[in-house]
């Protein structure tokens, strides 16, 4: 299974949002912003802050992509 934060990077363009904007805004590091990048995890307390600053909801920066089924 994957999480994707795909999302949130189209909502930062259709905001025209910079990402250190949205770092600057939500107290959330650099670092932290460059894990979802790279699809890593990070806190449900950093998303909250996330979504505070983007005033939406967690399917709306984010979503749950499942593993395939192996062939076999």
């Amino acid at each position: 299974m994957a999480t994707s934060y795909n999302r949130l990077f189209k909502l930062l363009i259709d905001k025209n949002m910079m990402k250190g904007e949205l770092c600057q805004l939500s107290g959330v590091s650099k670092a932290s912003l460059a894990k979802l990048k790279t699809g890593q995890n990070i806190s449900v307390a950093l998303l909250e802050k996330i979504c505070c600053v983007l005033d939406c909801d967690y399917s709306d920066i984010m979503e749950y992509i499942p593993d395939k089924p192996k062939e076999g």
